[in-house]
């Protein structure tokens, strides 16, 4: 059996399934029911300096697809609107009876050195394996000069992980924040500051939709709407960017990293251990479908190591960085051909109708009988896609590569004015 036990940066947990941040793990009674429910661990929903924030009334927004519901969620929730004595009193206790799972623990005060040395020794006291530091909340915080406001500055990430380091002997988790340009930025201030590694991604700055009837940005809060942070499955892929970009940066020297960012299945947790994440955050799907869907991620994840052959998550954590490059070292020599299963064919012509009209003209529709027929025309085939993405039928469209001749890149292509062409003596 495949060994699903994490070691992320001394933290240890029995799976590396962990609660983000969020709703979930905003207090002991759901914390305790998660942890029986199997997951390895929580990072306990942020805390703040007394007075705590006033939530607001509607929190959440859903972004909805052919009848596919929470594709995308929406909210604007701030930190614990809980007095932080509470919220302390809980995760020692928690830390107390669950030993084995990891408790790490979310910050938010404001921008100044002495807030954060008052709040960390607080809850160093309570056990808590370490610390991540919000520094993505793309909401309401940041109007206050906190959450992304920070994470959007570099100077400041690293001014505020210096002295986290500087005063707490837990490890100190730096999450960042997407809406930035590029991501490597804040990731290479972290490290600059000390961080023991870095989690992303926080929500992305979003307006779920409008209320057309009322007129109002959703979710709608007395007739008013503002932008709030967007999760869940949807942002998967800008998550799996990032996580990769910072997973294949030399200069960040294998930084360990926290994956997060629409995780609902085993293979979402598959993909993100393969593009860099040593550990893995879960939100959205567990407020979709409660705790129990952590089961369906262990045992999948399991079963595929297992069928693969990885013994533990290390074999598996940044085995795509290598195949992860940059768009110029891609061999432009390669080529790929659509090829449409007859047998399988439900004759829809989507695929028809997309390449006819966006694409390359390169599939042929002919009747034989009474029944349509489509076919691809090599000589015009690009090898783009889309014929077998827009495809009802699972593998009815595959793609076939092609004999290669060798490999070109761009930056030895003789179209590329800046290649270099080596003197001949």
């Amino acid at each position: 059996m495949a060994d699903l036990r994490s070691n992320f940066v001394g933290i240890k947990s029995p799976n590396p399934f962990w609660l983000a941040s969020a709703p979930p793990t905003d207090k002991e009674y759901n914390v305790r029911r998660a942890f029986e429910a199997g997951w390895g661990g929580v990072v306990w929903k942020t805390l703040g300096e007394d007075p705590p924030v006033v939530n607001v009334s509607s929190r959440y927004g859903s972004l909805n697809y052919n009848g596919t519901r929470m594709i995308g969620l929406n909210n604007i929730e701030l930190i614990s609107d809980r007095p932080l004595a509470t919220n302390i009193a809980e995760i020692k206790d928690v830390k107390r009876d669950y030993p084995d799972r990891a408790v790490v623990v979310s910050l938010m005060v404001p921008c100044e050195e002495e807030s954060w040395k008052a709040i960390l020794p607080i809850v160093e006291d309570t056990g808590a394996d370490g610390i991540e530091l919000n520094f993505g909340c793309p909401h309401g915080m940041s109007e206050r000069n906190m959450g992304a406001a920070v994470g959007q500055v570099p100077e400041y990430v690293e001014m505020v992980t210096r002295w986290c380091k500087q005063n707490t002997r837990m490890p100190v988790i730096v999450k960042l924040t997407p809406n930035i340009t590029n991501i490597l930025m804040p990731a290479h201030a972290a490290l600059r500051g000390g961080a023991d590694a870095v989690s992303l991604i926080n929500t992305i700055q979003s307006v779920i939709g409008v209320d057309l009837d009322r007129m109002v940005p959703m979710p709608v809060v007395g007739g008013k709407g503002t932008h709030g942070g967007y999760c869940g499955p949807a942002v998967k892929p800008i998550a799996l960017r990032m996580i990769g970009d910072i997973a294949r940066d030399p200069e960040l020297c294998g930084i360990p990293i926290s994956g997060i960012g629409g995780i609902s299945t085993w293979r979402d947790a598959a993909e993100f251990l393969a593009m860099g994440s040593s550990t893995l955050q879960v939100c959205t799907a567990a407020m979709h479908y409660g705790f129990r869907i952590v089961d369906d991620m262990i045992d999948g994840l399991s079963a595929w190591m297992d069928e693969k052959g990885y013994a533990t998550l290390e074999d598996v954590t940044g085995r795509a960085i290598p195949n992860f490059v940059p768009w110029n070292k891609l061999n432009l020599k390669f080529r790929t051909i659509a090829n449409i299963d007859q047998e399988a064919c439900v004759r829809c012509g989507l695929c028809y109708i997309a390449c006819e009209d966006t694409s390359h003209q390169s599939i042929s529709k002919s009747l034989v009988g009474n029944e349509r027929r489509y076919e691809i025309i090599e000589e015009e085939c690009v090898g783009c896609n889309l014929c077998a993405h827009v495809c009802p039928v699972d593998d009815c469209i595959t793609m076939q590569p092609q004999p290669v001749d060798g490999e070109l890149t761009w930056p030895e292509h003789p179209n590329n004015p800046n290649r270099v062409v080596a003197a001949v003596s």
